[in-house]
């Protein structure tokens, strides 16, 4: 068995897991500790944390308290694991920290953490702004604290690998693609790969043509055929696709010129605003999460309404795009904190949709669970699952397997 952390930074938040594995890939996965932090940067953040030491009961932390970025987030997890009532003794027992990292450029899969691995992130950071530099710095402050650990990054653009050209490249330039890769990456790896997995033992068809929905402060679609995805609604970078929580998503790029010409701003000032002042914060005048929109828009904000419009057509879209890609659907999974959580936004994204054989169960849909569980109306053909991810134990494992590999 060994213990390994994995770190989980998104663009507002920070999770971690500690898990206990075995060495071989058979199962017996122990999870023995998790945490995090919501709203990284805002005045109020919620910092929570729930351990199993060996052998106790379960102890449960929360509390709300400013966390102004993810280096005092990680500070504070490691505080949490060898506190007296973490599970850990000292941080001497992890065998290896694993981090969900989002963009690698020239690297991808799971890799040891080296000077060449950190500089082709940092090369990447005007393209993931929200996700590299706090992960390069958060691996950086890991180093100093944990010296002689290994750390693992598990870029989330390896699951997309098996994305065919069609649905991988730009109509640019080839020059483009082959001397800056400039094309279709695709991220969420670790959490659509987890849907495609459990997909896989939930709705046993072959061939299985699914769509996985993770929607959260930042969101995606993919579309899997028999667990690979074929297509994936974000692009060069996360900034792409549908709108995100303070991103822009998909924009006409001329638009950019347009508005710095008549403005006078320049270039990396609006694509700054685009990517932490945009989104369906910029659209509806609130923070941007979904939880805040849904109470704003109940209380007739049309600003909020029209937010929550845009992001469900957006990712109508991309549901409508993927049917076409796969010829027909057999399985339809929500994950993510919205895709988990909000079963007003699940009914509007499949609202109308019977005549392709989709329909909600509506008391289904509204039931409270933290457990996978179908939503699905009985007599549809396609099956609908909310199922909670676990991009954590995916790169938990693919971290033992870079190592069993010799790191990458």
């Amino acid at each position: 068995m060994m213990k390994i952390l994995v770190a989980n930074l998104g663009s507002t938040s920070f999770k971690y897991r500690l898990f206990d594995l075995p060495d071989g890939d058979g199962g017996g996965d122990v999870e023995l500790a998790r945490g995090g932090v919501e709203r990284i940067g805002a005045a109020e953040s919620r910092v929570y944390a729930t351990a199993t030491p060996s052998g106790g009961e379960v102890r449960k932390f929360e509390a709300v308290q400013p966390v102004p970025d993810h280096g005092v987030a990680l500070g504070a997890a490691l505080g949490q694991l060898t506190g007296a009532d973490g599970p850990l003794r000292s941080v001497g027992e992890v065998a290896a920290v694993g981090f969900k990292a989002v963009h690698g450029g020239r690297y991808t899969g799971a890799v040891r953490v080296t000077a060449d691995v950190l500089a082709a992130m940092e090369e990447m950071a005007e393209v993931a702004p929200a996700h590299n530099p706090p992960y390069v710095k958060a691996m950086r402050m890991v180093m100093e604290r944990l010296p002689g650990v290994p750390l693992v990054a598990a870029f989330e653009t390896a699951f997309h690998a098996t994305i065919p050209d069609r649905n991988a490249l730009y109509a640019v330039p080839t020059s483009w693609v082959e001397e800056h890769h400039v094309r279709r990456f695709g991220f969420h790896g670790a959490s659509h790969r987890y849907v495609a997995t459990r997909v896989a033992e939930l709705v046993p068809r072959s061939p299985l043509r699914a769509i996985s929905c993770h929607l959260g402060g930042s969101s995606s679609v993919c579309w899997i055929r028999d667990g690979r995805s074929v297509g994936t609604s974000m692009g060069m970078s996360p900034q792409s696709g549908l709108p995100q929580n303070n991103r822009a998503g998909d924009l006409d790029p001329f638009a950019i010129l347009h508005v710095a010409r008549r403005t006078g701003r320049d270039f990396a000032d609006l694509l700054a605003e685009l990517s932490g002042k945009a989104g369906l914060a910029g659209m509806s005048g609130t923070s941007g999460d979904m939880r805040d929109l849904e109470e704003a828009a109940a209380a007739g904000s049309t600003r909020a309404r029209t937010a929550i419009d845009v992001y469900v057509a957006s990712i109508r879209h991309w549901l409508g795009a993927g049917i076409v890609e796969l010829g027909g659907l057999d399985c339809i999974a929500f994950a993510g904190g919205i895709g988990e959580n909000s079963p007003t936004i699940r009914a509007a994204v499949l609202a109308g949709l019977e005549g392709l054989g989709i329909a909600v169960d509506a008391e289904a849909n509204a039931a409270a669970a933290t457990n996978a569980r179908s939503i699905g109306a009985p007599s549809a053909p396609v099956a609908v699952w909310v199922i909670p991810t676990n991009e954590e134990l995916i790169v938990a494992r693919q971290t033992r397997e870079c190592l069993a590999g010799g790191g990458g």
